[in-house]
């Protein structure tokens, strides 16, 4: 498949919230933020069209069939690509610790000790495009 577009999309689906993520062509991130999954066809719109994508990544969870249904819905000009979420969520904690590292006391403890304070879909989504252009050199 070649990627027509300036750069991908990607989401981790979930029942409350996805990761989203905009990468360009090169892997480089240009946009990532964890969201509602009630507001995410319309994310996945306005992400379009400002970063002129042509390709959506989503994950294979559990909540993907219903997340893509309403991609399709809101973007149906959009190419969907399936990517296997296998060991995702583990490989994201630890891109989150080399971003935020832990301050004060907890830098004593391993990361791979610690849960991060906050979701990291946002992380699992840029892992699933990178994924993506990985196999798709």
């Amino acid at each position: 498949m070649e990627i027509l577009g300036k750069s991908i999309l990607a989401v981790d689906p979930g029942r409350d919230k996805c990761g989203v993520a905009a990468l360009s062509t090169d892997g480089t991130v240009l946009y990532q933020r964890v969201v509602d999954t009630a507001s995410l066809p319309n994310i996945i719109g306005n992400l379009k069209r400002d970063y002129e994508a042509d390709i959506l990544v989503i994950g294979n969870g559990t909540t993907s069939g219903e997340a893509q249904a309403r991609i399709k819905n809101e973007c149906p000009e959009l190419h969907l690509e399936e990517v296997d979420e296998y060991y995702t969520t583990q490989l994201a904690r630890g891109e989150y610790w080399k971003v935020k590292p832990p301050k004060g006391w907890r830098r004593l403890i391993p990361t791979s000790m610690q849960v991060p304070p906050e979701p990291v879909d946002d992380f699992v989504a840029v892992i699933l495009a990178r994924r993506f252009l990985e196999e798709h050199k």
